[in-house]
């Protein structure tokens, strides 16, 4: 009798051993799965961000388009201020109106996603390389942040001149 109270109770041991995994799987696959829908969410954000850059001139000298030399593209230096008659993302028509722009966005499923973008003219020769002057080349760089990511997304994209 004694043998089989010690087999019932090893069998309830290891039974409860399986069902501590158990849920501690489904937890981890729970939480990896809320993680990827995250990720997923903020990947989404940053490409409709650069989705709406995508309709906006190249430059506030090309909004009526005309062949342009690049001493006359609009210097780093005003990027990402308010070009006259701009007051709001509303009225950008040009893509360096987004250098340093910045929004919160939440959603029912996670909040406080936070949306910024930076806008810099790429060298000609090595687009993974600042250039100090105008070139036909800017590049944006979209960041979403979140307190519910361990890591932030970044989306890059460069546009040319005639890249529409």
């Amino acid at each position: 009798m004694g043998s089989n109270s010690f087999l019932s109770i090893g069998a309830m041991a290891l039974l409860a051993l399986i069902s501590l995994r158990f849920n501690a799987t489904l937890l981890e696959n729970r939480t990896t799965e809320i993680e990827n829908k995250v990720y997923l969410t903020a990947f989404s954000l940053a490409d409709d961000l650069i989705e709406e850059i995508k309709q906006k001139a190249f430059d506030e000298q090309t909004v009526e388009w005309k062949a342009i030399a690049t001493e006359q593209l609009s210097t780093a230096e005003s990027f990402g201020v308010f070009d006259p008659g701009e007051y709001s993302v509303n009225d950008f028509d040009d893509i360096d109106d987004y250098n340093r722009y910045g929004k919160e966005v939440s959603l029912p499923h996670v909040e406080n996603y936070n949306i910024t973008s930076t806008v810099d003219y790429d060298s000609a020769t090595d687009q993974d390389e600042v250039s100090n002057t105008q070139t036909y080349f800017k590049r944006v760089t979209v960041k979403v942040t979140s307190p519910y990511l361990s890591h932030s997304v970044k989306l890059s994209f460069v546009f040319t001149l005639h890249s529409k």
